[in-house]
């Protein structure tokens, strides 16, 4: 009973890293000290990848939840998102540059 019971754990353990194994990916372009798209909706789970597509420095922060590094020409982001919410973020060497990621 013991021997069942562990390796029924072992087969939901690895089910569930094959379910994270699938998740989505979107991408939003950091260009002309815009994101684009400025508003980007996802499902739960999905990684979002922002690329700098600018000559100068980026970053991406939401208050609380990520906050990148300064991203130099052509450097990424990524977060995985695994809440449903709404998740405003914004540059913070250029506080004008704002987005927003929709997860459902």
């Amino acid at each position: 009973l013991r021997t069942a019971a562990i390796r029924l754990a072992v087969a939901v353990a690895m089910a569930s890293q094959r379910a994270v194994a699938h998740c989505e990916e979107a991408a939003v372009m950091i260009d002309d000290f815009t994101f684009q798209p400025a508003q980007l909706t996802v499902k739960a789970g999905t990684t979002v990848t922002w690329k700098n597509r600018d000559d100068i420095p980026h970053t991406v922060v939401s208050a609380g939840k990520f906050r990148s590094k300064p991203l130099d020409t052509d450097n990424i982001y990524s977060f995985t998102f695994t809440s449903a919410g709404d998740y405003k973020y914004f540059c913070s060497l250029h506080p004008h540059m704002v987005g927003m990621i929709k997860v459902e």
